[in-house]
């Protein structure tokens, strides 16, 4: 993974440097987090990488559950329970899934109680012949959330005995009310560490298992949030990633731009963007303070809100966020539509290339700050980098900000009236 942001986020060196050097003491509080490597910090989710004893708990269950038949995996959760398994999960397979309807398995979200989507995955569940067809994957740290209990028992009365005696698997924390119920009745259970929260939480159980029970190479992916996190705790404030994007979003914050554009210019990366959306907006958006995260996506949304950008308020600062492509399609020579002049005989990936260095070029002109991620590839080691590089970096942003960079007291406020007119 490449990242840059000299000359392009307005802001000199020096400048980022010492905003940088406020956060060393935090720095080396997460070094001996790391050199704990236990779950006794709220910063734990650094170790999350490094945990083998955690990680072979999911590939056993996985080589217990996987079947050639398998087809569909259920993942029942909401928030940080699935936005970064989605994230994974989108970018290499979900985005394609509508191109590719004879690749199995696939994995469905459930999240949000819309009762169209839901009455449609109960008439697919009903036609599932073989329990080795299907797993059905709950997380929830409690159990306690309603869109995740009302989905599950949906899901549960939809398909027999033998599919939710054998074929079910709860992701909580150990000792929880659900993890509890579980256990009782024999479900599989994967332990969450309770210091870890639901939005830091993709590298445990909650992501790992659904993500290599759809065939993905949680390895990889571990091995890529290892590398990052090392590169996140050098002591060289400038070569370290998470401090200098944390330093220099709080700096631009302080003067007034609290908007933060992730600029994806690969469309299968759209999940991973409203991954670090959760992760940005609950974890800042307290006493009064935060940044706004949008996300956008190459090229569509400059012929939607690229005007905006470009010629809107000066509100905004971009990481622009690329990667190159491995396809090797290429433009026709002899063109039947000649419209467009550079085009003919070049490869697709070159064309996407173009159009993310002509944005950043307009970026430059017209003095709008921005960063850039490239990463290596469309992988899931680069992935692992990517998530592991954002989780660093909101830590060390909450600390600039003055924050509890791991609480989120107030959604518990629209969970409390829901109850309440539940219960009418």
């Amino acid at each position: 993974m490449k990242f840059t942001f000299t000359d392009t986020c307005r802001l000199s060196n020096n400048e980022i440097e010492k905003t940088a050097k406020i956060l060393l003491p935090y720095l080396k509080h997460l070094q001996l987090v790391a050199d704990k490597n236990n779950y006794d910090f709220a910063e734990s989710s650094i170790n999350l990488p490094f945990d083998e004893k955690s990680a072979n708990e999911v590939k056993n269950l996985v080589k217990k559950l996987k079947t050639k038949k398998l087809q569909y995996i259920v993942d029942i959760g909401i928030g940080g329970s699935n936005l970064g398994t989605k994230a994974v999960y989108d970018t290499l397979f979900g985005y394609f899934d509508i191109v590719q309807p004879d690749r199995y398995p696939k994995m469905i979200f459930l999240d949000t109680n819309d009762p169209e989507f839901i009455s449609r995955i109960v008439a697919l569940l009903k036609r599932i012949k073989s329990p080795e067809e299907i797993v059905i994957n709950a997380i929830s740290k409690s159990g306690g959330t309603t869109e995740t209990i009302t989905n599950l028992e949906i899901v549960l009365a939809s398909v027999g005995k033998t599919i939710v005696n054998t074929r079910f698997v709860v992701t909580s924390d150990k000792g929880s009310k659900f993890w509890n119920f579980a256990t009782e009745k024999n479900v599989p259970c994967l332990e969450i560490p309770t210091t870890v929260g639901g939005r830091y939480s993709v590298l445990s159980p909650v992501g790992l298992f659904p993500l290599m029970m759809a065939d993905l190479n949680i390895d990889s992916l571990l091995a890529g949030a290892r590398s990052m996190r090392n590169k996140c705790l050098s002591k060289s404030v400038l070569a370290n990633p998470a401090i200098v994007s944390a330093a220099i979003l709080f700096l631009h914050n302080t003067k007034g731009i609290n908007i933060n554009d992730n600029f994806f210019f690969h469309p299968e990366l759209e999940s991973v963007g409203k991954w670090y959306r959760q992760l940005m907006g609950e974890s800042l958006g307290k006493d009064g303070k935060g940044i706004t995260p949008t996300v956008s996506i190459g090229s569509t949304d400059l012929h939607s809100v690229g005007q905006l950008y470009f010629g809107g308020p000066k509100d905004k600062i971009t990481t622009i966020i690329g990667a190159p492509s491995a396809e090797t399609v290429v433009v026709p020579g002899n063109m039947t539509f000649p419209l467009v002049a550079h085009v003919e005989n070049k490869k697709f990936g070159v064309i996407m290339d173009a159009i993310r260095q002509g944005v950043a070029a307009t970026y430059d002109n017209l003095k709008l700050p921005y960063m850039t991620i490239i990463l290596d590839d469309l992988s899931e080691k680069s992935l692992g980098e990517l998530l592991q590089f954002k989780m660093m970096e909101m830590m060390f942003l909450g600390k600039l900000l003055g924050v509890n960079t791991f609480n989120q007291p107030h959604v518990e406020l629209y969970k409390i009236e829901t109850k309440k007119i539940l219960s009418r």
